[in-house]
């Protein structure tokens, strides 16, 4: 997803000793030059993302790193993501970091959703009370908004803006809609949801890139796979006239970012198709989707995260949201065959 650049290193305090040169080395007794690693190994990247996880994630996103990308196990993570579970059974504290405060949003929902995807644990007694949460929420065509109207002044992001009767939004019931369907739940709830999001997903002309994810992640999940082929094809015609996506990284200005977007903040092919079998890997070339790779893993910055391009508006938020968008981007990349499948250690090592 897309920015809070890295901050830079912190200069070296004027109270501070110099550290003592060390002593000349004669040409006998010089170390030899490392080894160069090929430009294909991918050690380096996820060497460099562990000591930035471990650095700066949340509980969650160091297990989730671990059960993804160092074999851990998934009831770490299963607790890490209880500890953000409201009594009526949605998600709240900052879960997604855009909104702070406890309250159940459906913002939350979609990324607890995710998370528990990831893990094969969408199901079970939590999802039935997570759905008769929503049922209890939902809009009157049955959909849900993106912030629930709150009773005290909790922060949120200023893109997300709170309205006293908010309506529907194709940006978050999309998403959890095509989860749940995704992982074979049935639940009265759905099939008003799932009516909701056809309609919107059927009937988009003028449309933008947050969206389109939206409607990708619905179209995922559905079951019925060809009225969902069908969607997809027309929602990717959509995508290239309109230009919601930069098909050429280095020709980004050609491409300016949808209205009340930071500057900066554009989608490129992998951001709609995050995996191979995506219904809207189609959309693109195999020329298109391997700059738009090429790009997302040189996008890798020198602390080892991905930067995050959307609007910085509260610092809690954006250190939070750092070790998300990497994550995502390592699932990325490994799902096109550009990092291993796992990588086998003793456990998760404190950085020094």
């Amino acid at each position: 997803m897309p920015g809070d650049e890295a901050s830079p290193q912190s200069p070296r305090s004027p109270r501070s000793p110099r550290p003592p040169r060390p002593p000349a080395h004669t040409p006998t007794d010089l170390p030899a030059p490392p080894v160069p690693r090929p430009p294909s190994d991918p050690l380096p990247v996820l060497d460099r993302a562990e000591r930035f996880i471990w650095l700066t994630a949340r509980v969650l996103e160091q297990r989730r790193f671990a059960f993804h990308f160092l074999d851990g196990d998934a009831d770490p993570v299963d607790t890490a993501l209880g500890s953000y579970l409201n009594p009526d059974g949605g998600y709240g504290h900052a879960l997604d970091p855009d909104l702070r405060g406890p309250l159940s949003q459906p913002l939350h929902t979609a990324h607890a959703l995710r998370v528990l995807d990831g893990l094969g644990r969408c199901a079970g007694q939590r999802i039935e009370r997570l759905c008769r949460h929503l049922t209890g929420v939902s809009t009157r065509d049955g959909a849900l908004p993106v912030v629930f109207p709150t009773p005290h002044d909790y922060p949120a992001a200023p893109y997300h803006p709170m309205h006293d009767d908010p309506p529907g939004e194709l940006l978050t019931t999309g998403p959890v809609v095509g989860l749940l369907h995704r992982n074979r739940v049935w639940h009265a709830w759905l099939f008003r949801a799932t009516d909701f999001c056809w309609d919107r997903v059927e009937n988009l002309h003028r449309t933008h890139p947050y969206e389109v994810q939206s409607a990708v992640a619905f179209l995922d999940g559905v079951p019925d796979r060809a009225r969902a082929a069908a969607a997809a094809d027309r929602l990717g015609r959509l995508v290239r006239e309109q230009r919601l996506v930069v098909l050429d990284p280095r020709r980004r200005a050609e491409y300016p970012p949808a209205p009340g977007y930071a500057p900066g903040e554009q989608l490129f092919p992998h951001d709609f198709a995050r995996r191979p079998e995506s219904p809207a890997r189609g959309w693109f070339t195999d020329e298109e989707m391997r700059r738009s790779l090429d790009f997302l893993a040189a996008a890798q910055q020198a602390d080892g995260g991905w930067p995050v391009r959307r609007e910085a508006w509260a610092p809690g938020s954006s250190l939070e949201r750092r070790p998300i968008a990497t994550l995502e981007a390592l699932l990325t990349l490994r799902a096109y065959g550009r990092l291993p499948a796992r990588v086998s250690r003793p456990g998760p090592v404190p950085p020094r």
